[in-house]
């Protein structure tokens, strides 16, 4: 544990953002397992997922969380999945 108060803001600001960030980062995840489940069984709901699952995305990549190649792959991929 750091003694300098300003390395102890530090310390806890990190911890704060990255408890943040992984929660996010979880969210987009189930999300797109979510629409990819939805579209192997032929649900019906998958276009509302698929909006929701892109919202999360496009936030992930807006916030830092990942690249926004990998965002576009993402939603690509998605896209491709529902359109069989």
């Amino acid at each position: 544990m750091p003694n300098i108060k300003s390395a102890i803001k530090r310390v806890k600001t990190t911890d704060s953002r990255n408890s943040r960030n992984v929660a996010q980062r979880s969210a987009m995840r189930t999300a797109i397992k979510k629409v990819e489940e939805a579209a192997a069984n032929g649900a019906e709901n998958t276009q509302d997922l698929y909006v929701a699952a892109s919202k999360k995305i496009d936030m992930a990549a807006s916030k830092g969380l990942i690249h926004k190649n990998k965002a576009a792959r993402d939603k690509s991929r998605l896209a491709a999945k529902l359109a069989k």
